[in-house]
């Protein structure tokens, strides 16, 4: 399963965005998880969508910090595992 490649935010319904780097590390782990568990996601680079790297500085302190992920509405900042299993009901 490859991610959706697309600008745009979350209406709240379950969608799962991934707010990424093509560099970062962690988006790459990120990437690989959600993969993994077979979940389906929007993937935005910020480098290349100048409005979601805006959305990110927003949620992030003026940073922007990847990965970033919008689950259903609900923003988790930066990779944490056990939030995003929380929010997606992966145990």
């Amino acid at each position: 399963m490859s991610p959706k490649t697309t600008s745009g935010e979350s209406d709240g319904t379950g969608e799962v965005i991934l707010y990424c780097t093509q560099w970062c590390p962690s988006c790459a782990t990120a990437r690989n998880f959600l993969k993994e568990h077979h979940i389906e996601f929007v993937e935005v680079n910020i480098q290349k969508d100048r409005e979601a790297a805006a959305r990110v500085r927003g949620w992030a302190n003026g940073n922007e910090t990847t990965p970033t992920f919008d689950i259903g509405g609900e923003i988790v900042v930066d990779w944490d595992k056990k939030k995003v299993c929380e929010l997606l009901g992966i145990n």
